[in-house]
């Protein structure tokens, strides 16, 4: 059996480095589509402003794609060395649409990136807007592919197990793709890309005005920004609740903590404004509760309900004490894989199969497990609600300032008045680390809400990771922190030093 302290490390660094890609990431999607909307300005009317708005703010991204690049690279490696029998049980499945990704979009975007930089006086007006908006898309399209594997993690479609072979495989291609996880969360996760990059250029540009510098390109990338920002920041909120409601039929352990939900409750039920969650007790503290706001976000109804812990915890007691047949026949098949009588006797419990393994984490021998093993492995079902709870609601608060923030913004530039306004700009510049922030909640609300799964309710994080010594876990982490710190710190060094510098003079741009 794995050391719990080495599947500890492991996913602590995958987390690590997880989080430190995904603060490149949206960036790099929502700025090269406004990339791409500054050029198409530019193309159809002909005012040079916009060409060198579009060239400055390409500077900036193309610094931020070329760590997020380096930071993103390791990530796939960590799959083979520290997640090896994960790897093997699914690779089947979760490396088709990462191939694709490396093949169709990564490739395809950095391609189209050199052209896009270096292209300006070699390329037409028409053929470098192509190229931007090619650059826009292969981003995105990494991005969906990328979110197709993680949404398989998420809700297994479109595959099965075989007991013969031991791995998970693919039974439908198309399934795969349009799992409806995936595609509501790639829709989501794109729009809070757009905001995030809103964001940085209304800050940015606030710089610029606060110090007089560059006015017109910081008032035009503004106004932009703002129309941009307030449209995706009204998208990244209607999709939030649409990925809510996908994540209520597929992931009930998910909901329940992102709520904060122990009991189950008649319609209409409560929604948990403020709770401290006690996981040990399984109670909140110190609730405040918006009566039937909860059925209303979830159901969209006030008669609808949602199950709470105490009923998926005895739902999955049921689930462990059904999956451990399974767990005891593909024992025999593992070495008869002929054995008819075992086969039999697995597909009749093969749909709870993940859950016999969580009891196996207790008992070698499942089929030895007593009632307290099978209810200990039936808590292990429920994700930490705690973390789960504050993240979802710091994600969403965060989304609700950024919508104000910009009906503001939107407000105070239409008029172009925001010069003006010397507070809000000072606001706007602080506000550029809040939607990374969001993003970030928002990947612990996804990942943290799937455990105790890598492949929800299919197989435990505890049966995934690799045999490897507590030492080299600690040493390997320690590293990648490190490292990963340095290519942030070169990040902000290189971005701060391009906004300083501004626009280049040969530009033409006002100083």
């Amino acid at each position: 059996m794995i050391n719990g302290t080495v599947v500890d490390l492991s996913r602590t660094q995958f987390a690590a480095t997880a989080l430190y890609h995904y603060l490149f990431v949206p960036l790099t999607l929502g700025l090269s589509f406004l990339l791409a909307a500054m050029e198409t300005v530019y193309v159809t009317t002909g005012k040079p402003i916009y060409k060198d708005m579009a060239r400055f703010w390409g500077k900036l991204f193309m610094i931020n794609f070329a760590l997020g690049v380096a930071t993103g690279l390791t990530m796939e490696f960590q799959f083979g060395t520290n997640w090896s029998f994960y790897s093997s049980f699914v690779g089947d499945i979760f490396g088709a649409p990462l191939a694709i990704e490396g093949l169709m979009a990564f490739f395809m975007e950095s391609t189209f990136v050199g052209l896009m930089v270096f292209g300006w006086d070699r390329l037409s007006r028409g053929q470098h807007l192509a190229v931007t908006w090619l650059v826009a898309l292969g981003s995105n399209l990494s991005a969906l592919w990328i979110l197709i594997a993680n949404s398989f993690m998420q809700d297994p479609s479109g595959a099965a197990f075989n007991p013969v072979t031991m791995r998970m495989e693919l039974t439908s291609f198309q399934e795969l793709i349009f799992n409806s996880d995936a595609q509501s969360k790639f829709v989501h996760t794109s729009i809070a890309g757009y905001v995030t990059a809103a964001i940085f250029v209304a800050g940015v540009s606030a710089w610029y005005m606060l110090r007089n510098r560059h006015m017109e390109l910081a008032k035009r990338s503004f106004r932009m920004a703002a129309l941009y920002g307030v449209l995706a920041t009204v998208g990244v909120i209607t999709l939030g609740d649409a990925l809510g409601f996908v994540a209520a039929h597929a992931q009930p352990t998910k909901l329940a903590a992102m709520e904060g939900q122990w009991k189950s409750e008649p319609a209409p039920m409560p929604f948990n404004l403020i709770a401290f969650p006690d996981q040990a007790r399984q109670e909140n503290h110190y609730a405040i509760q918006v009566p039937a706001l909860l059925s209303l976000l979830v159901t969209h109804s006030l008669d609808g309900t949602v199950p709470g812990i105490d009923a998926l915890q005895r739902r999955a007691a049921l689930r462990v004490e059904n999956g451990i047949p399974a767990v005891e026949a593909l024992k025999v098949l593992s070495k008869d894989p002929a054995n008819a009588a075992a086969l039999a006797g697995f597909n009749a419990h093969r749909q709870d199969l993940g859950y016999g393994f969580l009891a196996q984490r207790y008992e070698a021998d499942p089929g030895k497990a007593t009632a307290g093993e099978i209810a200990q492995a039936a808590r292990d079902s429920i994700p930490p609600v705690a973390s789960v709870f504050w993240a979802f609601r710091l994600m969403v608060g965060l989304g609700l300032l950024m919508l104000a923030f910009f009906v503001l913004a939107l407000l105070y530039t239409l008029p172009n008045v925001v010069h003006r306004k010397t507070w809000f700009l000072k606001v706007a510049v602080w506000m550029i680390p809040v939607p990374f922030l969001a993003n970030e909640f928002g990947w612990l609300t996804a990942e943290l809400g799937r455990q105790p799964w890598t492949v929800y309710g299919v197989l435990p994080t505890w049966m995934s990771a690799s045999t490897h010594s507590v030492a080299y876990m600690a040493f390997s982490l320690i590293g990648f922190v490190a490292l990963y710190t340095a290519f942030i710190s070169v990040e902000m060094y290189l971005m701060m030093r391009a906004v300083r510098q501004g626009p280049e003079e040969n530009w033409r741009i006002e100083s």
